[in-house]
């Protein structure tokens, strides 16, 4: 149980639930209300490094993690669980407490819509302090383009495995980060300040796509050996159409 207010004492109320201290300093009877403590609690954990800003469609890959997260917490609290959310790029630099009260969406949404990807990441360092911050078993639901420190990135998924907590992976990426279809000779400014490269992009085609997949083939093998729902979404996906496979995907 978790203390959510007083109210006034009205006769026939359990004379055990009145705060004494509280009496004490107003002369008044007030009684303790509680609400019941959830199944499930349900952290959110977003990337919003400035490598989350890319995007060539009709959202940016932060916008759209924004908005995945927005209607994963809709979902959560409609079933009277409780969610939290913290935004991150080398440090958390915000966080929202889980809860499941009623007007807890409305904080969840003004805490992300308020924020814009920037600053480089730290994974292991904002892991870490997540994994301080839960004091009970929870779900991290983790949603990042994972553009870091490869061994750190899995450093601090395991340490939150490790505690009994599940983890949910969700990779975040845009169509041209997957299929790199540009042409004609290019310059690409690296985001979180990893410089310019001036190159045409159909002779590096074949090695980045083999780049890419052997990149997303460790993370894949190294969540299914540690235990981690990992799931690739695509900025260009239905958003109805993600989160229906990440439920099926839990289901089974």
């Amino acid at each position: 149980m978790e203390f959510a207010q007083h109210r006034e004492y009205v006769a026939g109320d359990d004379l055990r639930r009145i705060d004494w201290k509280l009496w004490s300093r107003s002369d008044r009877y007030y009684l303790k209300q509680f609400e019941e403590d959830t199944n499930v609690r349900v952290v959110l954990v977003v990337d919003g490094s400035e490598s989350m800003q890319f995007g060539t469609g009709p959202l940016n890959k932060f916008e759209y993690a924004r908005t995945v997260a927005a209607a994963i917490s809709m979902l959560i609290l409609k079933q009277h669980d409780s969610v939290g959310l913290s935004i991150f790029d080398s440090v958390i630099r915000s966080q929202i407490p889980a809860s499941s009260r009623n007007n807890h969406l409305q904080a969840i949404l003004a805490g992300l819509e308020v924020q814009t990807a920037g600053g480089k990441t730290d994974i292991l360092g904002v892991l870490r302090k997540v994994n301080e911050s839960l004091t009970r078993r929870s779900i991290v639901v983790l949603l990042s383009d994972m553009f870091c420190a490869r061994e750190d990135l899995f450093k601090g998924l395991q340490l939150l495995r490790q505690r009994k907590h599940e983890v949910i992976a969700l990779h975040v990426m845009d169509d041209e980060e997957l299929e790199f279809r540009y042409s004609g000779t290019m310059q690409f400014e690296g985001l979180e300040k990893a410089g310019k490269l001036t190159c045409d992009p159909a002779a590096l085609r074949a090695g980045y796509l083999k780049a890419l997949e052997s990149f997303l083939d460790v993370i894949r093998r190294r969540c299914a050996g540690s235990g981690i729902d990992y799931r690739l979404i695509r900025t260009s996906e239905n958003l109805d159409a993600a989160l229906a496979q990440v439920l099926i995907q839990r289901m089974k």
